[in-house]
């Protein structure tokens, strides 16, 4: 990913799927559908997608890998925050992109 856009704490850019997306795709295209979601147990819901991503997927800084990030992917564009700290359940969903 090439971050062209920053709205503190999101950053965004350009997305280019690895050979490995293809095995998250469908968590993140669930993901980010529960997140516009505006609806009584929808939350939950995204939690558990959420924690699935966090399972699966890493996300490294030049620093090496970061301890919390929200990830969202639509198309060729993916925004993000990282954190130092686990993000835990406080997090929130994010804009759209």
């Amino acid at each position: 990913m090439r971050i062209d856009d920053a709205d503190f704490p999101w950053l965004s850019g350009r997305f280019e799927a690895g050979p490995a997306y293809g095995d998250v795709r469908d968590l993140f295209a669930r993901e980010l559908a529960l997140a516009e979601r505006d609806d009584a147990g929808h939350r939950e819901e995204w939690e558990t997608v959420y924690g699935e991503i966090e399972r699966r997927v890493r996300l490294v800084s030049p620093d090496g890998p970061v301890a919390g990030f929200l990830l969202h992917i639509r198309g060729d564009r993916a925004w993000f925050r990282w954190s130092d700290e686990p993000l835990g359940g406080g997090r929130e969903a994010g804009p759209e992109g």
